[in-house]
C-alpha cells in the first residue's frame, strides 16, 4: 500500500511539472504593451511594467517588480525613456526597439531643454506609424523565439495589426496632407515625429520631459509666438500640470485641449481598453482641427 501511494505521490507530482506554464514577457512603453497584447494575445504572462497614470519619464520600479521582470523569458522595453533600465542586469532576453527604429536626432536646443532624458535622440518613436510597423515585426519575431509552437498564430495577427498601421497611416496622410497653420503648441517635446512627417513645426513650454518647469521668460516668448503665428489651440497631456498651459491659453484667449503622447495610459483608458490605434487616431482629430487641415 505504502508503495502504491508512493508511485501515485510522483506521478502526481510529475504530471504537475509537466503541465506547459505561459511564458512571462514583461514590457514597458504603452505602444510596446500595445502591440505585444494583439500578437500574442492570451498565450503569454503580460506584465505591463509601467503602472497605468504614471509618466515613463520618471518611474522607478519596487523591488517587487523587479523579481518578477527578472522571471520573464523576454523583456521588452524602448530605450532611451526608462533610466531604470541601466542599472538593471537583465537574466534572460531582452529586447530593446529603439535599436531596431528610426530615431528622430535632437537638435542642440533640444537636448539643452532636456532635463530627464540622457541621449542625443528623441525617444518618442512610436509616433512614427512606420517605426510601429518595424517594432510590431521585431517583436513578432522575438515572440516566436520565445514560443515557436504559437508560429501560425503569432504571424496571423501579426499580419491584422500590420494591416491596421497602413490604414492608420493612410488616414493620417490623408488628414494632414493640406493645412492652414503650420505650428502645433504644447507643453512637452513629445510631437516631433508627427511634426517632421508633416511638415509643420512644434513650439513647447518644456523639453523631452513633461515634468520640466518652464522659466517666465519662456512662458513669455511663447505667448508672443502664439500672438504672431495666430495659434487657436494650445495643447497638455494627461500627465502634465496643465495650470500654466490653462493661464496662458487664458491670457492669449485661445483653446485648449489634450494630445496623447502614448508613452503611458491612465487607469480610466486601460479599464476601457483602449488601444494604440483609437488614441492615435484621437490626436489626428485633434491635430487637423487645430492647424485647421483640410
Amino acid at each position: 500500500m505504502l508503495v502504491l501511494l508512493l508511485n501515485l505521490f510522483i506521478f502526481i507530482g510529475c504530471s504537475s511539472s509537466s503541465k506547459t506554464t505561459k511564458p512571462i514577457v514583461s514590457v514597458s512603453t504603452f505602444a510596446i504593451y500595445d502591440i505585444t497584447k494583439n500578437i500574442a494575445g492570451s498565450s503569454i504572462e503580460l506584465v505591463n511594467i509601467l503602472p497605468a497614470g504614471v509618466s515613463p519619464h520618471s518611474f522607478e520600479p519596487t523591488p517587487k517588480l523587479m523579481a518578477k521582470i527578472e522571471k520573464s523569458s523576454l523583456v521588452i522595453f524602448s530605450g532611451g525613456l526608462e533610466p531604470w533600465t541601466s542599472a538593471f542586469h537583465f537574466k534572460h532576453n531582452t529586447l530593446n526597439i529603439s535599436q531596431y527604429v528610426t530615431l528622430r536626432k535632437l537638435h542642440k536646443n533640444e537636448e539643452h531643454e532636456s532635463h530627464h532624458h540622457k541621449g542625443s535622440f528623441d525617444p518618442h518613436y512610436w509616433l512614427n506609424i512606420e517605426n510601429m510597423k518595424k517594432a510590431t515585426k521585431i517583436i513578432t519575431q522575438k515572440l516566436i523565439e520565445v514560443a515557436p509552437k504559437n508560429k501560425t498564430l503569432y504571424e496571423k495577427n501579426e499580419k491584422t495589426y500590420l494591416s491596421m498601421l497602413e490604414k492608420l497611416e493612410k488616414d493620417f496622410d490623408t488628414s494632414l496632407k493640406e493645412c492652414k497653420y503650420d505650428t502645433l503648441v504644447s507643453n512637452h517635446n513629445a510631437f516631433s515625429y508627427i511634426a517632421s512627417r508633416y511638415n509643420f513645426k512644434t513650439a513647447t513650454l518644456s523639453g523631452l520631459s513633461p515634468q520640466s518647469m518652464p522659466s517666465p521668460k519662456k512662458i513669455v516668448q511663447l505667448m508672443k509666438r502664439i500672438k504672431k503665428d495666430n495659434i487657436k489651440t494650445i495643447f497638455f497631456e494627461s500627465f502634465a500640470n496643465e495650470k500654466v498651459i490653462r493661464s496662458i491659453a487664458h491670457d492669449t484667449k485661445i483653446n485648449v485641449d489634450v494630445l496623447h503622447p502614448l508613452g503611458n495610459i491612465t487607469a480610466t483608458q486601460l479599464k476601457n481598453n483602449e488601444s494604440y490605434e483609437k488614441i492615435m487616431r484621437e490626436n489626428l482629430s485633434k491635430i487637423s482641427k487645430a492647424l485647421q487641415c483640410q
